[in-house]
């Protein structure tokens, strides 16, 4: 199953809530259930990324549903990464031309 990085970053009003960040973790795996998508992991991050969370999801489409869905509720801004191990880019590299 294909795998995604979701980057978020507290809006003002996720900053203002944050002491409910766990909270919203939790409906955001949730969430995450109904779009048919797997959170597999979540770290809380120092830097510029706030969270991360790691998860699977059979296409590109359940993922951005997920991923609008989270936008909707305008406590993050999230960037969504298409992640391939290193079996899936061996693949990928074995159809260069």
């Amino acid at each position: 199953m294909p795998t995604y990085i979701v980057l978020a970053n507290f809006t003002d009003k996720g900053a203002h809530d944050v002491k409910d960040t766990v909270g919203r973790a939790d409906k955001f795996k949730d969430m995450a259930k109904k779009a048919g998508v797997t959170v597999r992991d979540m770290y809380w991050t120092l830097g510029p990324t706030d969270v991360v969370a790691i998860c699977e999801a059979p296409d590109d489409e359940s993922a951005t549903v997920l991923s609008m869905s989270v936008a909707a509720r305008g406590f993050v801004r999230t960037q969504t990464l298409r992640a391939f191990n290193g079996a899936e880019v061996g693949k990928i590299l074995d159809r260069l031309v």
